[in-house]
């Protein structure tokens, strides 16, 4: 799985709580053959709403897992599958510029197959070129910068984001990157599994090197040398856990210190090839691992780094070459390191393309098609009910004092809602940006170059806390710990995941759990370290924190102990941010519904099930998934979310609420004991 330019991984390591969010396809009444009847709910809740589901699903060949939320997806995509032809169809008579001829010309020149194939390796050839005249480690480090501004992978990179101890301020930081392969793990276990895909990632990297006209004999060696430096900077790399901790990943450095820490780059040159004018200080994610790829700079040859570059070129770019090239990375990073069995059709490949580099220009024409005014408003109406709701648990947590209760409950006064999409759309014309018909790699470039420099405009300026990190057809949510904002695109907002025709208990099960969850992040490990500005600093009485992380640590126990694959257990530590915003996420959302039971009056019971359990039934049908093997290996060792099984099965062993709605009894399997029951927030 490519590693993203290490400027987007800076930005990732400051945003908290990125929600892989499933949804549910029922309309008004539940689908009960999803259910499976012979399954007690007191047993294994998740099976009894999921296990009907479970048995007749089969995840398609195209995938490497399937849930509800990617049936949203799948309707998501029809309709950008004609608002793109219907691009297409008028591009070529709408003005330069405008919102139709940017994403028709580009989906255009996306699909056209016969001239990319007809192309082959050319796009890249010059840069290939450029790389067997090297003469210098110099330049091999100009050659970073140079890759940066192309979009292609760097082991050495700077990037733009706010001073995360300064948030109104924009500041710069650097970070390492440089690896092939998800992470660290994957270089250095042991296990099996592991060194399976270590073979094949090798013989991955020689294939590659040979489709771009290297012989076979000197690929094998070529991609030994490349791992070899690879792995030396996996070696240096931070553990996810340890990339968990803000307060490790801000550190300050003068360019001096830089200077200080290294013997082989010429900090000045770099930071000039890469346009930053009067730069002063960075920060940087982790100094140790900037000290180890100056140390790797020198220990391995010229010709190692050239070979490196040539494998970074061709692997950033082989999705948008020809089909050797696509086929060759679909089997690898989509094959091996997904078990995904066939290759998606190119219009969904390019539709995402497409998504990803005119967000805006595609969002405005989905959100005319599919979003509806009514829906923002009643979202912010529950934004402001989960607010309402998630302020009286702060004041009645028993753990946390008056204090600290204060300052949090200014925090969560303070957090702003983003819905459906940008007040504000971007003007790719006003930013400069062609796009041509017949030119499907020159467009890919002139993207980039009008992304970056987008970026680097925001130097030396005021943050614009306008900005969105998601498109919005995005089905997803997020919150910001920088900004202290929780953004919900117009795709997570679509019947019937969120419905104004649904009855209040699936609502607030589902999508009302979702706002909860965000909400929940800036109370999370990680957003609980930033105050109400969005600055990372400490607003926590000594003994009030003390109690929240013994609270926390009973959640890494509970996580902890769940098996997900032969004897790989989920990551209760990685995990805890999105275990944290799950908990509390649900328990808010239940406590809002009973506010609105409590003025509009509570249902009768609807298809057998009351309002309580048709609660935690919409909560539990949003995680249903089935995951393949290589998918699951993935996720336990990269992602922050805990797999979908135990996101529906985990929060609700330790609240009395579902316990009472299906009359959960002590020693019941979904009923966690009663000294290690855990409430947070």
């Amino acid at each position: 799985m490519r590693q993203p330019t290490i400027w987007l991984q800076l930005l990732c390591y400051l945003c908290s709580g990125l929600l892989f969010v499933p949804t549910f396809a029922q309309k008004k009444g539940l689908d009960l053959s999803n259910f499976d009847k012979s399954v007690r709910p007191q047993d294994d809740f998740y099976m009894f709403v999921n296990g009907g589901w479970m048995k007749k699903t089969e995840i398609p060949a195209s995938e490497s897992r399937w849930g509800v939320f990617n049936e949203i997806e799948e309707r998501n995509r029809k309709i950008l599958l004609e608002i793109l032809n219907d691009a297409l169809k008028k591009a070529e008579k709408a003005p330069a510029g405008s919102p139709i001829q940017l994403v028709g010309d580009l989906y255009a020149s996306a699909m056209d197959s016969l001239t990319i194939e007809q192309l082959g390796k050319k796009p890249i050839e010059p840069e290939l070129a450029r790389l067997d005249n090297l003469k210098s480690k110099d330049e091999i480090v100009m050659t970073w910068a140079t890759h940066a501004k192309m979009g292609i992978s760097t082991p050495l990179g700077l990037g733009i984001s706010p001073d995360a101890k300064n948030s109104r301020k924009y500041a710069v930081y650097l970070g390492v990157s440089g690896i092939g392969l998800p992470n660290r793990s994957y270089y250095l276990e042991e296990t099996p599994r592991f060194v399976k895909i270590r073979e094949e990632y090798l013989q991955h990297i020689a294939k590659m090197l040979e489709l771009i006209g290297i012989n076979s004999e000197s690929a094998k060696k070529n991609a030994e040398r490349i791992y070899s430096i690879e792995k030396r900077l996996a070696e240096a790399a931070r553990t996810p856990v340890e990339n968990r901790n803000p307060q490790k990943r801000y550190n300050k450095k003068s360019i001096d210190d830089l200077k200080q820490m290294t013997f082989n780059i010429n900090w000045d040159n770099f930071i000039n090839a890469l346009d930053f004018k009067e730069l002063d200080s960075v920060i940087v994610a982790a100094p140790e691992t900037v000290a180890m790829l100056d140390r790797a700079l020198g220990d391995f040859s010229l010709q190692d780094w050239i070979s490196y570059s040539k494998w970074k070129v061709v692997s950033s770019m082989a999705p948008y070459l020809s089909h050797a090239f696509v086929a060759e990375n679909f089997r690898f990073n989509s094959g091996i390191l997904a078990g995904i069995q066939v290759m998606q059709p190119r219009w969904r490949r390019m539709m995402r393309l497409v998504d990803n580099s005119l967000g805006d220009a595609l969002g405005q024409m989905y959100v005319e098609r599919a979003f509806k005014p009514e829906a923002k408003q009643r979202m912010a109406e529950m934004i402001e009910n989960l607010k309402q709701a998630m302020a009286d648990r702060i004041k009645s947590r028993p753990w946390m004092s008056e204090e600290t209760k204060q300052k949090a409950l200014a925090k969560l006064q303070a957090i702003v809602p983003k819905i459906g999409y940008p007040d504000k759309w971007k003007d790719y014309k006003v930013m400069g940006l062609e796009i041509k018909r017949n030119d499907f790699y020159g467009n890919l470039l002139r993207i980039r170059e009008v992304s970056r420099k987008e970026m680097m405009d925001r130097w030396g300026k005021p943050v614009d806390r306008t900005l969105w990190g998601m498109t919005p057809p995005t089905v997803n949510a997020y919150y910001s710990p920088l900004n202290n904002e929780i953004v919900f695109p117009a795709g997570i907002l679509q019947p019937p995941f969120f419905d104004p025709d649904l009855d209040d208990a699936i609502n607030y099960g589902a999508i009302g759990a979702v706002i909860g969850h965000e909400l929940s992040h800036g109370f999370d490990d990680q957003g609980s370290q930033y105050d109400a500005e969005g600055n990372l600093k400490n607003w926590w009485t000594k003994e009030d924190r003390t109690k929240f992380e013994a609270l926390t640590g009973m959640l890494v126990e509970q996580f902890n102990n769940y098996t997900v694959l032969d004897t790989v257990k989920v990551n209760g530590k990685l995990t805890l941010g999105e275990n944290i915003a799950d908990l509390g996420g649900l328990a808010i959302a239940y406590a809002a519904l009973e506010k609105a039971w409590a003025k509009k009056g509570k249902p009768k019971p609807i298809d057998g099930f009351t309002a309580e359990q048709r609660f935690f039934i919409g909560w539990a049908t949003a995680w249903r998934t089935k995951a393949r093997d290589e998918a699951i290996l993935n996720l336990i060792k990269t992602d922050p979310h805990s797999p979908g099984y135990y996101r529906a099965i985990g929060p609700i062993s330790n609240m009395e609420a579902f316990f009472k709605a299906f009359n959960v009894k002590e020693g019941d399997k979904m009923r966690r004991p009663k000294d290690k029951l855990i409430e947070i927030w």
